[in-house]
């Protein structure tokens, strides 16, 4: 029985996914990205203990109304590859029972445990948080190469791709490096839509209650024009 950590479970996810979708939040990350609204996901072993056979029954209550909205279940985190072995047992109980399975990652993990999990997965949720590696090292606290290679993975198993995008005034917004990122996405047909997410700073008071220190605190949100503008970039490529 494969046993992990999670952080929480939302039971009616209309966000992270088509339809209606049981999210499941695995604690522990190896990013300290700066924006972060969870960092109270990051250390794995301050979640609750669970098995898949546990998180399976709660989820199959919900079976009737995930499936009649065209949902599933969802999982993120935190990052999911920090727990490679019960990410990938959970993915497979849930196709056993028929679930439509979504991952959301930042792709940070090894190509062998993406394989594995991507076997198991009918839409990958990529979040790319910027296409220059420079500003993504800077960002995340790590490099950016495993991202695209798993990306290139989902293309080479033909599995639906959704990207994920912050939009962080001064950090994420330099119009050239949208360019680059609309550019690179040109060569994967298997990537479905691109979803710009403005940056908020609804997770500040966590990084507070943490002793962290928020380096964005004096970041405002961008206007819903300037990310109009991004999404014109990133769709039209």
């Amino acid at each position: 029985m494969e046993r992990g950590y999670i952080h929480s479970v939302e039971t009616a996810g209309m966000v992270d996914g088509p339809g209606i979708r049981y999210v499941v939040f695995f604690s522990g990350c190896n990013l300290r990205c700066k924006y972060c609204h969870n960092p109270d996901t990051w250390k794995m072993k301050d979640g609750h203990p669970t098995t898949v056979d546990d998180l399976l029954r709660d989820i199959k209550k919900y079976r009737s109304y995930l499936h009649f909205s065209g949902g599933g279940v969802t999982i993120t985190g935190g990052e999911p590859f920090v727990q490679r072995d019960f990410l990938i047992a959970l993915l497979k109980a849930c196709k056993s029972e028929g679930f439509h399975t979504a991952l959301d990652t930042s792709g940070y993990t090894t190509l062998d445990a993406a394989r594995a999990a991507l076997a198991y997965t009918d839409l990958l949720l990529l979040d790319i948080k910027s296409i220059n590696p420079v500003v993504y090292k800077d960002l995340t606290s790590v490099h950016l190469e495993p991202t695209l290679e798993v990306l290139h993975l989902a293309r080479e198993m033909g599995i639906p791709v959704w990207i994920r995008f912050v939009l962080v005034p001064g950090l994420t917004d330099d119009e050239q490096d949208l360019r680059d990122l609309a550019a690179f996405l040109q060569g994967f047909p298997n990537v479905e839509k691109v979803e710009v997410l403005p940056f908020h700073k609804l997770g500040e008071y966590k990084w507070t209650e943490l002793g962290l220190t928020y380096e964005l605190a004096d970041v405002e949100p961008p206007t819903r024009e300037r990310v109009e503008w991004a999404k014109g970039i990133l769709e039209c490529g």
